[in-house]
């Protein structure tokens, strides 16, 4: 089970930091991942990161302004975006995957989601 939380409303520049903590053992393979899906749109990947060996990857969009990193000892994920656009408003999913990287379709479990909206 994942538990994601963190969003809330905030203007252009600002940041966030999002947390997904999972329940139950994360093997050292597993890959944690974040996601977003605005109104009108397909889920789309941001950011994911290899639970053992600490790898990185993100999506074009992001890439500079948001870090995603874990804590391995809290089975947690964490998502920090930093000078937020409107284009960012979105609601944010945490997801894992034991086999994924950057498609949704091979995630296996997902999070709630929360809200993120970045007002100009």
């Amino acid at each position: 089970q994942l538990q994601a939380y963190g969003g809330g409303l905030v203007q252009a520049g600002d940041s966030l930091r999002l947390s997904c903590a999972a329940s139950g053992r994360i093997f050292s393979s597993a890959v944690m991942g974040w996601f977003r899906q605005a109104p009108g749109k397909e889920r789309e990947f941001v950011a994911a990161i290899r639970w053992g060996a600490g790898t990185t990857y993100y999506s074009d969009s992001v890439r500079g302004r948001f870090t995603i990193s874990r804590v391995n000892a809290k089975n947690t994920v964490y998502l920090q975006m930093d000078s937020l656009k409107p284009e960012d408003t979105a609601v944010y999913f945490c997801a894992k995957s034991s086999r994924g990287l950057m498609t949704p379709q091979t995630y296996e479990y997902w999070g709630q989601g929360t809200q993120v909206t970045v007002s100009s």
